[in-house]
């Protein structure tokens, strides 16, 4: 049992990396440090965008038109660190539960 809930907190922290790179990587991108024609550089960006996308495109519904500034990804990270905090609570309770 303790071992599904690490295993949900490791996914959970390798999903936050994944919005920090994809974050760091548009604004890379955006200001002409990365060459994204190049297809490996390409391809990283791609990854990054499928993998992040479907859950930042929900909370760039709801925020309001902010320009240029894109804080979708600081959103999403801090609701990932509540969800961790929330998985937390549970494994305690349920530790309490069996012993």
């Amino acid at each position: 049992m303790m071992a599904l809930f690490w295993l949900i907190d490791r996914l959970i922290s390798l999903y936050t990396w994944a919005v920090i790179l994809a974050a760091v990587f548009s604004m890379l991108a955006a200001f002409g440090v990365l060459d994204t024609r190049n297809r490996v550089v390409w391809s990283i960006g791609d990854f990054l965008y499928r993998v992040t996308e479907p859950a930042l495109r929900p909370i760039r519904n709801i925020l309001p038109n902010l320009g240029n500034i894109d804080i979708s990804p600081l959103i999403l990270i801090l609701l990932l660190q509540a969800l961790r905090m929330l998985l937390g609570e549970i494994e305690m309770g349920v530790m309490r539960t069996m012993y």
